[in-house]
Order: structure tokens, then sequence, then C-alpha cells
């Protein structure tokens, strides 16, 4: 199970980028995926393709083990990888589905207001899912509530009712690239903003909008 595989990017307007991983790299990619995911108050951009990619490696593992000679220890060993494999996976798809549960609202409005060519925190399914999501939650407020209210107060936002992610919680992170010049903000109205370099490899408690931006580059892994 040495294979590399292809993983082609979501860059429609300057074409497919492809990139080749092996399976080791790709399995790599959806852990971090999962971390960033796990950690971040915001749902992120989707990996659809990772997470494709993942599932179509399981199947293939899947058919070599049942050529496999039963009784082997490798058998039982490629099993064991498998199952933590599918664990990470439904742990990063269950993640994304309770923050779009969470911020159905916020996460529909973004994608409404994303510009051509900006990657999307949604994948197609995920999308549906919202979008029927915020339709059910409409109709049981209003027959629930709503209808029973003055005609006045029958209709209810649901941007200012829900919650918004906090990006200003803290987060740990670890840095992959080196990073300079990177802006913090001031806890208090006395101080200033400050200025901050990030060495590679060290790690940092710091407030998660100041260092979106790198999550969603690569450039540091949430812990």
């Amino acid at each position: 199970m040495t294979e590399e595989l292809d993983l082609s990017g979501q860059d429609s307007d300057a074409g497919s980028e492809e990139v080749v991983l092996t399976p080791a790299e790709l399995i790599d990619r959806l852990e971090q995926a999962w971390m960033n995911e796990k950690f971040a108050p915001e749902l992120l951009e989707n990996k659809s393709e990772i997470v494709e990619c993942v599932m179509e490696q399981l199947q293939h593992m899947e058919e070599n083990l049942r050529r496999a000679k039963k009784g082997d220890l490798k058998v039982s060993i490629h099993q064991m990888e498998m199952e933590r494999i599918r664990f990470v996976l439904s742990s990063y798809l269950r993640c994304r589905l309770m923050k779009i549960e969470k911020f159905f609202p916020h996460v529909l409005e973004k994608e409404k207001t994303r510009r051509d060519g900006e990657p999307s925190s949604l994948s197609p399914e995920e999308f549906a899912f919202a979008r029927e999501y915020m339709v059910n939650t409409e109709t049981y407020l209003k027959n629930v509530a709503l209808k029973h209210m003055p005609p006045n107060l029958q209709k209810v936002d649901l941007l200012r009712a829900v919650p918004k992610p906090d990006l200003d919680s803290y987060v740990f992170l670890r840095v992959k690239e080196r990073q300079e010049n990177i802006l913090v903000e001031p806890e208090t109205d006395e101080q200033r903003d400050y200025v901050i370099d990030l060495e590679e490899g060290s790690q940092h408690l710091i407030r998660y909008k100041t260092i979106a931006p790198l999550v969603a580059s690569g450039a540091v892994q949430l812990i």
C-alpha cells in the first residue's frame, strides 16, 4: 500500500492543481484537518477532496485485506489502522456537522457573501444540510411559538438570535513555517498593538483571530 494518490485542488479559475500524495501523506493531511477543525472556533474550509481520497484508500485497503492470508499478523495490524483512520474521519465530519448546527445562519451567510475564487467552507452535501436545517428550524419556531405571538413579533432574525463563532477565543498552536511581523491586538485599552515573530517548531497560546489566516494557509497547526 505504497501507491501514490492524486489530490486535485478546487481552484477552478486558475485550473485544477494536482498534488500527488502517498497514503501516509494523505492520512497526515486528514489528521491535520481534523485537529484544526476540532480546535478552531469557526467552521474551516471544507476538505472534501481529502475526505474522498481517504474513503477511496480505505476501500482499497479493504480489498487488499480480503486477498491477504487469514491469520497473518499484518492483517490484524492493517485492520487496526483502518479503524483508527475511520475514527479520525468520522470525528472530523461529526465536528463539522456540529458547527454547522451551532452556527448555521452565519455559515450560510458567509457562503452567500463568498467572493468568486474564494474557498468554500461547505461541501455541496454540507450546504444542503445547512439549508435544510435552517428551513426546519424556522418551521419549528413558527409552528411552536411565533404563530401564537402578536403579528409584529412573528418574525425572528436568526443572524441576530444565533451567537456567532467566538473568534476572540484563545487557541494553542504549533508553528510549521516561520512567520514574521504578526500583528497582535492589545488585551486592554491601555496596551498597544505589537508585532511578534513565530519561529518554526515553537508553540504558542494566542487569540484565534490573529492567526486564522495562518491556519487556513497551513503555516500553523492547532493543537
